[in-house]
């Protein structure tokens, strides 16, 4: 399958907003599998991470993303989202991430919104208000900066979904 029939679907924005449970219902209403987070399995059991590890996580995840050949690509994250992680964490980024930010394709980015209660999770670094207005504020600006189609999707609960799937709807039908 050539990637140009594929529906591209990237689930991005700061963490705690959402983003593995929307790629997981959104899957089940497509009847396909998605793209999970890499960052998890990659740092599962360490109990620190360095800038070297989330350049692994970026390219492990786009190496997935990039062999994935299912009429419906559904990836839970993406290379903005470590970008995003180098920046706001070590104050650089990778030039590998910033190269292949550019390689990568998506119909549309879900960007999720920050409405929804932050909760614990012991890889999450991000709890208060202000870091996760100021990192969404990095998404849309990243989004924006690269020309993406985007849209930001927010809601509690199963509006969150029926909110992403009804972009996507108009998506497929324009």
């Amino acid at each position: 399958m050539e990637k140009a029939d594929q529906l591209r679907i990237a689930i991005i924005g700061p963490e705690s907003t959402g983003k593995s449970e929307i790629a997981k219902e959104l899957a089940h209403h497509f009847e396909v599998d998605f793209i999970k987070e890499y960052a998890r399995e990659h740092l599962s059991g360490k109990d620190a991470y360095s800038f070297d590890d989330v350049t692994t996580i970026a390219q492990e995840q786009f190496k997935q993303i990039e062999k994935y050949l299912h009429p419906i690509l559904i990836a839970d994250t993406e290379l903005i989202v470590t970008k995003i992680w180098q920046q706001f964490k070590y104050e650089k980024v990778d030039p590998w991430i910033e190269e292949h930010i550019k390689k990568q394709h998506f119909d549309i980015y879900l960007l999720m919104d920050i409405d929804l209660e932050w909760t614990f999770d012991p890889m999450r670094e991000n709890p208060s208000l202000k870091e996760r207005k100021e990192l969404l504020a990095h998404y849309q600006n990243e989004l924006e900066h690269q020309g993406f189609n985007y849209q930001l999707i927010s809601g509690k609960d199963i509006q969150r979904t029926k909110n992403a799937l009804e972009v996507i709807k108009k998506l497929t039908k324009g």
